[in-house]
């Protein structure tokens, strides 16, 4: 789930905290060899991906709910800022969809994705997957929210051709309290709170690890 209020009220600590998200948006960008001049950006956030576009481009609509988020993208005549729903908007054909680490919060990523393929010639896209954050819901024995890269593939199938490669990243921290406040604060969780105190508590207590776990496919392809 989106969710709205806390992208909003973090947005500042997000640009500080974002340090897998600078990554992946990064590898990303440099995937796109066609250099296309119409850009729609799902989930824009602060401006990363907008930040990476290295060619020249003639329109880049830039799409976030959170208007806080918005409000820290660049500006120009080229862009075009909605502070919508990505999921809601009235999509128009473009050469390419670009989405970085948004979609996993789609609530319906096979209506999404068949609206993109309808409206877009390429996409790019980085979702963070359920080996993100694994040993914490094992621990907390949670299950997930984030989707499976199994299951995207096979919905991806019956829209794109295209390739995709997963990544797995670990971030390490001197304590947990320190991961913790870094899951509160980057945008990764969601601001999703599942557990109450004295169980959030014992997770501090008992993760075994010093480092964070992330798992992210990269998609990129073509409309079929």
């Amino acid at each position: 789930m989106y969710h709205t209020n806390e992208f909003s009220k973090r947005a500042f600590l997000y640009t500080k905290h974002n340090i897998i998200q600078k990554k992946v948006v990064k590898k990303l960008i440099k995937n796109i060899n066609s250099k296309p001049k119409k850009i729609l950006d799902l989930g824009c956030g602060d401006g990363a991906v907008y930040k990476h576009i290295k060619w020249e481009i003639e329109e880049f609509t830039a799409v976030d709910y959170a208007q806080n988020m918005c409000s820290l993208h660049p500006t120009s005549p080229k862009i075009k800022l909605i502070n919508k729903d990505f999921e809601t908007i009235d999509f128009k054909h473009t050469n390419i969809t670009i989405s970085s680490s948004a979609l996993q919060w789609a609530k319906n990523l096979d209506t999404l994705f068949q609206k993109i393929a309808l409206n877009s010639d390429e996409i790019a896209f980085a979702i963070f997957c359920d080996g993100t954050f694994k040993t914490i819901y094992e621990v907390a024995k949670l299950k997930s929210f984030l989707p499976n890269s199994k299951d995207l593939i096979n919905l991806l199938n019956n829209y794109f051709n295209f390739t995709y490669e997963i990544t797995h990243y670990k971030l390490n921290f001197e304590d947990n309290i320190s991961k913790f406040r870094y899951i509160k604060n980057s945008g990764v969780s969601g601001g999703e709170r599942k557990l109450n105190f004295k169980e959030t508590k014992n997770l501090i207590k008992n993760y075994p690890f010093n480092y964070l776990e992330f798992e992210v496919i990269f998609i990129w392809g073509k409309s079929l």
